[in-house]
Protein backbone atom coordinates (compact mmCIF):
# COMPACT_ATOMS: atom_id res chain seq x y z
CA UNK A 1 0.00 0.00 0.00
CA UNK A 2 1.46 3.26 -0.99
CA UNK A 3 2.10 5.64 1.98
CA UNK A 4 -0.03 8.66 1.44
CA UNK A 5 2.05 10.44 4.58
CA UNK A 6 4.80 11.25 2.19
CA UNK A 7 5.82 14.55 1.90
CA UNK A 8 7.96 15.64 -1.10
CA UNK A 9 10.94 17.62 -1.04
CA UNK A 10 10.36 21.35 -0.34
CA UNK A 11 10.66 23.54 -3.61
CA UNK A 12 14.06 25.61 -4.19
CA UNK A 13 13.50 28.95 -1.80
CA UNK A 14 16.77 29.98 -1.08
CA UNK A 15 19.10 29.75 2.18
CA UNK A 16 15.90 30.80 4.71
CA UNK A 17 14.08 27.24 4.72
CA UNK A 18 17.01 25.28 5.45
CA UNK A 19 18.36 27.83 8.18
CA UNK A 20 16.13 25.79 10.81
CA UNK A 21 18.55 22.25 10.01
CA UNK A 22 21.55 24.58 10.24
CA UNK A 23 20.17 25.35 13.42
CA UNK A 24 19.49 21.97 14.93
CA UNK A 25 22.64 20.72 13.14
CA UNK A 26 24.54 23.17 16.62
CA UNK A 27 21.88 22.83 18.73
CA UNK A 28 22.21 19.11 19.03
CA UNK A 29 25.54 18.64 20.22
CA UNK A 30 24.74 22.19 22.49
CA UNK A 31 22.18 19.78 24.25
CA UNK A 32 24.01 16.97 24.36
CA UNK A 33 27.36 17.56 25.52
CA UNK A 34 27.43 21.25 27.01
CA UNK A 35 23.78 21.81 28.64
CA UNK A 36 24.66 18.78 29.92
CA UNK A 37 27.82 19.42 31.43
CA UNK A 38 29.73 17.34 30.14
CA UNK A 39 32.30 19.56 28.30
CA UNK A 40 32.53 23.39 29.77
CA UNK A 41 31.86 26.58 27.96
CA UNK A 42 36.09 26.45 27.58
CA UNK A 43 35.76 24.18 25.19
CA UNK A 44 33.23 25.71 22.75
CA UNK A 45 35.67 24.97 20.23
CA UNK A 46 34.64 21.34 20.18
CA UNK A 47 31.18 22.24 19.02
CA UNK A 48 32.71 22.06 15.27
CA UNK A 49 34.11 18.85 15.75
CA UNK A 50 30.57 17.30 17.52
CA UNK A 51 27.83 18.83 15.20
CA UNK A 52 28.96 16.55 12.45
CA UNK A 53 27.97 13.60 14.07
CA UNK A 54 25.53 14.81 16.24
CA UNK A 55 23.89 17.19 14.54
CA UNK A 56 24.17 15.28 11.15
CA UNK A 57 22.18 12.39 12.65
CA UNK A 58 19.36 14.90 14.06
CA UNK A 59 19.38 16.82 10.95
CA UNK A 60 18.75 13.73 8.44
CA UNK A 61 16.81 11.85 11.08
CA UNK A 62 14.13 14.93 11.56
CA UNK A 63 13.94 15.12 7.34
CA UNK A 64 14.28 11.53 6.74
CA UNK A 65 10.65 11.22 9.21
CA UNK A 66 9.29 14.41 7.76
CA UNK A 67 9.74 13.50 4.45
CA UNK A 68 7.78 10.26 4.82
CA UNK A 69 5.24 11.44 7.02
CA UNK A 70 6.39 9.72 10.10
CA UNK A 71 6.13 11.11 13.66
CA UNK A 72 7.55 11.80 16.90
CA UNK A 73 7.67 8.19 17.94
CA UNK A 74 9.19 6.99 14.54
CA UNK A 75 11.82 9.96 15.54
CA UNK A 76 12.52 8.60 19.03
CA UNK A 77 12.79 4.79 17.56
CA UNK A 78 15.05 6.86 14.77
CA UNK A 79 17.20 8.73 17.42
CA UNK A 80 17.69 5.19 19.51
CA UNK A 81 19.16 3.67 16.59
CA UNK A 82 21.49 6.96 16.38
CA UNK A 83 22.63 6.16 20.05
CA UNK A 84 23.30 2.54 18.91
CA UNK A 85 25.57 3.69 16.23
CA UNK A 86 27.37 6.18 18.34
CA UNK A 87 27.58 3.77 21.29
CA UNK A 88 27.98 0.37 20.08
CA UNK A 89 29.66 0.99 16.42
CA UNK A 90 31.61 4.61 16.86
CA UNK A 91 32.69 4.99 20.66
CA UNK A 92 32.40 0.96 21.66
CA UNK A 93 31.56 2.37 25.22
CA UNK A 94 28.64 -0.56 24.70
CA UNK A 95 31.58 -3.08 25.03
CA UNK A 96 34.58 -1.51 26.13
CA UNK A 97 34.84 -2.88 30.01
CA UNK A 98 37.38 0.23 30.34
CA UNK A 99 36.20 3.16 28.43
CA UNK A 100 37.39 6.71 29.62
CA UNK A 101 39.17 4.15 32.48
CA UNK A 102 35.83 4.44 34.17
CA UNK A 103 34.88 0.35 34.38
CA UNK A 104 31.33 1.64 33.42
CA UNK A 105 30.59 -1.90 32.32
CA UNK A 106 31.01 -3.25 35.79
CA UNK A 107 27.95 -2.58 37.78
CA UNK A 108 25.20 -5.01 36.63
CA UNK A 109 27.39 -6.59 34.17
CA UNK A 110 25.88 -9.18 30.76
CA UNK A 111 28.59 -11.25 30.36
CA UNK A 112 27.56 -13.11 27.26
CA UNK A 113 26.77 -9.99 25.63
CA UNK A 114 29.79 -7.98 26.81
CA UNK A 115 27.84 -5.30 28.32
CA UNK A 116 26.65 -3.54 31.40
CA UNK A 117 22.83 -2.98 32.15
CA UNK A 118 22.80 0.42 33.79
CA UNK A 119 25.34 2.14 31.44
CA UNK A 120 23.16 0.51 28.23
CA UNK A 121 20.47 1.64 29.61
CA UNK A 122 21.31 5.36 30.49
CA UNK A 123 23.38 6.41 27.47
CA UNK A 124 21.40 5.01 24.83
CA UNK A 125 18.72 7.27 26.48
CA UNK A 126 20.39 10.20 26.87
CA UNK A 127 21.04 10.23 23.16
CA UNK A 128 17.48 8.98 22.27
CA UNK A 129 15.48 11.66 23.88
CA UNK A 130 18.11 14.47 24.25
CA UNK A 131 21.03 14.43 22.16
CA UNK A 132 18.37 14.09 19.00
CA UNK A 133 14.43 14.41 19.99
CA UNK A 134 14.22 17.23 22.02
CA UNK A 135 16.67 19.66 20.05
CA UNK A 136 13.94 18.41 16.87
CA UNK A 137 11.09 19.70 19.11
CA UNK A 138 12.58 22.79 19.96
CA UNK A 139 14.01 23.78 16.56
CA UNK A 140 10.85 22.64 14.75
CA UNK A 141 9.13 24.69 17.52
CA UNK A 142 10.60 27.66 16.24
CA UNK A 143 9.93 27.24 12.91
CA UNK A 144 6.75 28.40 10.68
CA UNK A 145 6.80 24.68 8.63
CA UNK A 146 7.29 22.00 11.47
CA UNK A 147 6.25 19.09 9.34
CA UNK A 148 7.61 19.95 6.26
CA UNK A 149 11.19 19.12 4.46
CA UNK A 150 13.82 21.90 5.09
CA UNK A 151 15.66 20.49 2.89
CA UNK A 152 16.18 19.83 -0.63
CA UNK A 153 18.15 16.95 -2.10
CA UNK A 154 21.62 18.78 -2.70
CA UNK A 155 20.94 20.25 1.34
CA UNK A 156 20.53 16.06 2.44
CA UNK A 157 22.87 14.65 0.80
CA UNK A 158 25.25 17.34 2.08
CA UNK A 159 24.11 16.76 5.99
CA UNK A 160 24.25 13.00 5.16
CA UNK A 161 28.33 13.65 3.87
CA UNK A 162 28.67 15.44 7.50
CA UNK A 163 27.22 12.55 9.12
CA UNK A 164 29.24 10.10 7.43
CA UNK A 165 32.42 12.04 8.30
CA UNK A 166 31.58 12.54 11.70
CA UNK A 167 31.15 8.98 12.54
CA UNK A 168 34.68 8.28 10.71
CA UNK A 169 36.17 10.70 12.46
CA UNK A 170 34.76 9.95 15.58
CA UNK A 171 35.54 6.39 15.28
CA UNK A 172 39.02 6.82 13.87
CA UNK A 173 39.78 9.38 17.07
CA UNK A 174 38.55 6.63 19.39
CA UNK A 175 40.71 4.27 17.79
CA UNK A 176 44.07 5.71 17.98
CA UNK A 177 43.09 6.75 21.66
CA UNK A 178 42.16 3.49 22.99
CA UNK A 179 43.20 0.14 21.73
CA UNK A 180 40.00 -1.99 22.96
CA UNK A 181 38.03 -3.05 19.97
CA UNK A 182 34.39 -4.75 19.81
CA UNK A 183 34.15 -8.33 19.19
CA UNK A 184 33.15 -9.10 15.29
CA UNK A 185 29.59 -10.29 17.28
CA UNK A 186 29.05 -7.50 19.20
CA UNK A 187 29.57 -5.61 16.08
CA UNK A 188 26.97 -7.46 13.84
CA UNK A 189 24.32 -7.41 16.93
CA UNK A 190 24.78 -3.82 17.06
CA UNK A 191 24.14 -3.38 13.11
CA UNK A 192 21.40 -5.65 13.32
CA UNK A 193 19.80 -3.60 16.06
CA UNK A 194 20.18 -0.51 14.01
CA UNK A 195 18.38 -2.44 10.95
CA UNK A 196 15.67 -3.54 13.07
CA UNK A 197 15.22 -0.52 14.76
CA UNK A 198 14.98 1.13 11.34
CA UNK A 199 12.46 -1.07 10.09
CA UNK A 200 10.15 -0.42 13.41
CA UNK A 201 10.43 3.18 12.62
CA UNK A 202 9.13 2.68 9.10
CA UNK A 203 6.41 0.35 10.23
CA UNK A 204 5.05 2.66 13.25
CA UNK A 205 5.69 5.70 10.79
CA UNK A 206 3.41 3.94 8.64
CA UNK A 207 0.18 3.83 11.03
CA UNK A 208 -2.13 5.85 11.25
CA UNK A 209 -2.86 6.96 15.34
CA UNK A 210 -5.67 6.39 17.23
CA UNK A 211 -7.03 9.75 18.05
CA UNK A 212 -9.06 9.77 21.33
CA UNK A 213 -10.90 12.14 22.98
CA UNK A 214 -10.76 13.33 26.11
CA UNK A 215 -8.88 16.73 28.14
CA UNK A 216 -5.29 17.38 28.68
CA UNK A 217 -3.59 18.86 31.27
CA UNK A 218 -2.28 22.43 30.33
CA UNK A 219 1.29 22.87 28.69
CA UNK A 220 2.14 24.00 31.90
CA UNK A 221 1.33 20.83 33.42
CA UNK A 222 2.84 18.43 31.15
CA UNK A 223 5.94 20.59 30.88
CA UNK A 224 6.24 19.93 34.69
CA UNK A 225 5.78 16.55 33.70
CA UNK A 226 8.60 15.72 31.94
CA UNK A 227 10.88 17.73 33.73
CA UNK A 228 10.13 15.53 36.81
CA UNK A 229 10.12 12.32 35.25
CA UNK A 230 13.52 12.97 33.47
CA UNK A 231 14.81 14.51 36.41
CA UNK A 232 14.23 11.11 38.28
CA UNK A 233 15.58 9.18 35.62
CA UNK A 234 18.54 10.91 35.87
CA UNK A 235 19.46 10.65 39.39
CA UNK A 236 18.78 7.18 39.31
CA UNK A 237 21.18 7.31 36.56
CA UNK A 238 24.18 9.22 38.83
CA UNK A 239 23.96 5.34 40.63
CA UNK A 240 25.21 3.33 38.14
CA UNK A 241 27.39 1.32 41.26
CA UNK A 242 23.70 0.11 42.25
CA UNK A 243 23.76 -2.09 38.55
CA UNK A 244 20.06 -4.17 37.95
CA UNK A 245 18.31 -1.99 40.42
CA UNK A 246 19.47 1.14 39.09
CA UNK A 247 18.75 -0.26 35.58
CA UNK A 248 15.07 -1.54 36.57
CA UNK A 249 13.91 2.12 37.85
CA UNK A 250 15.07 3.97 34.78
CA UNK A 251 13.40 1.41 32.64
CA UNK A 252 10.24 1.70 34.75
CA UNK A 253 10.26 5.61 34.41
CA UNK A 254 10.95 5.18 30.89
CA UNK A 255 7.49 2.86 30.38
CA UNK A 256 5.62 5.35 32.68
CA UNK A 257 6.70 8.13 30.67
CA UNK A 258 6.48 6.44 27.57
CA UNK A 259 2.34 5.47 28.84
CA UNK A 260 1.70 8.91 30.02
CA UNK A 261 2.83 11.08 27.19
CA UNK A 262 1.31 8.45 24.49
CA UNK A 263 -2.21 8.58 26.01
CA UNK A 264 -1.71 12.31 26.31
CA UNK A 265 -0.59 12.85 22.74
CA UNK A 266 -3.61 10.51 21.10
CA UNK A 267 -6.37 13.16 22.41
CA UNK A 268 -7.89 15.52 19.80
CA UNK A 269 -7.15 18.39 22.45
CA UNK A 270 -2.77 17.46 22.37
CA UNK A 271 -1.30 20.69 20.75
CA UNK A 272 2.27 21.51 19.48
CA UNK A 273 2.56 23.53 22.91
CA UNK A 274 2.62 20.70 24.84
CA UNK A 275 4.96 18.51 22.77
CA UNK A 276 6.94 21.65 23.09
CA UNK A 277 5.92 21.51 27.40
CA UNK A 278 7.66 18.00 26.87
CA UNK A 279 10.64 18.86 25.64
CA UNK A 280 11.31 21.56 27.48
CA UNK A 281 11.04 19.91 30.97
CA UNK A 282 13.45 17.31 29.67
CA UNK A 283 15.86 20.24 27.85
CA UNK A 284 15.81 21.69 31.83
CA UNK A 285 16.30 18.94 33.64
CA UNK A 286 19.44 18.95 31.49
CA UNK A 287 20.52 22.41 33.16
CA UNK A 288 20.14 21.66 36.53
CA UNK A 289 22.27 18.88 36.56
CA UNK A 290 24.93 20.29 34.28
CA UNK A 291 25.98 22.04 37.69
CA UNK A 292 26.95 19.56 40.41
CA UNK A 293 28.13 17.35 37.66
CA UNK A 294 32.08 17.51 36.89
CA UNK A 295 33.14 18.15 33.05
CA UNK A 296 34.90 15.48 31.21
CA UNK A 297 37.54 17.33 30.43
CA UNK A 298 39.34 19.44 33.30
CA UNK A 299 38.04 22.99 34.09
CA UNK A 300 38.17 25.41 36.82
CA UNK A 301 34.91 25.27 39.19
CA UNK A 302 34.70 29.36 38.29
CA UNK A 303 35.01 28.50 34.52
CA UNK A 304 32.56 25.59 35.14
CA UNK A 305 29.85 27.51 36.98
CA UNK A 306 30.19 30.16 34.48
CA UNK A 307 29.53 27.64 31.63
CA UNK A 308 26.93 26.07 33.43
CA UNK A 309 25.16 29.52 33.74
CA UNK A 310 25.47 31.16 30.54
CA UNK A 311 24.27 27.26 29.07
CA UNK A 312 20.97 27.34 31.27
CA UNK A 313 20.31 30.89 30.45
CA UNK A 314 20.44 29.97 27.03
CA UNK A 315 18.17 27.04 27.14
CA UNK A 316 15.76 28.99 29.37
CA UNK A 317 15.82 32.20 26.07
CA UNK A 318 15.59 29.22 23.56
CA UNK A 319 12.58 27.76 25.02
CA UNK A 320 11.06 31.35 25.20
CA UNK A 321 11.32 32.28 22.30
CA UNK A 322 10.19 28.47 21.08
CA UNK A 323 7.16 29.05 23.23
CA UNK A 324 6.44 32.56 21.34
CA UNK A 325 6.68 31.35 18.22
CA UNK A 326 4.76 28.01 18.95
CA UNK A 327 1.82 30.20 20.17
CA UNK A 328 1.77 32.04 17.07
CA UNK A 329 2.21 30.01 14.23
CA UNK A 330 -0.65 28.12 16.01
CA UNK A 331 -2.89 30.49 15.90
CA UNK A 332 -2.22 31.79 12.30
Amino acid sequence: MTNTNVVTAPPRSGMKRALPALGLFFLSPLVAEFLLGNIPISGLFALFALAPLYGGGAVLIREVARRRGWGYPSILILALAYGVIEEGITTQSLFNPNYAHLRLLDPGHISFLGMGAPWTVMVLGLHTLWSITVPIVVMESLSSRPREPWLGKIGFSVYGVLFVLGVVATTAFGYAKDPFRASPGQNIGAAVAVVVLIALAAWVGRRTPRRTTGNVPSPWIVGIAGLVLSSGWMLVNDELKNGWLCAGVSIVIDVLAIVLFVTWSRRTTWTRMHTLAAAGGAMLTYAWHAFPESPVFGASMTVDLIGNTVFALLAVAVLISATIRCDKFSRS
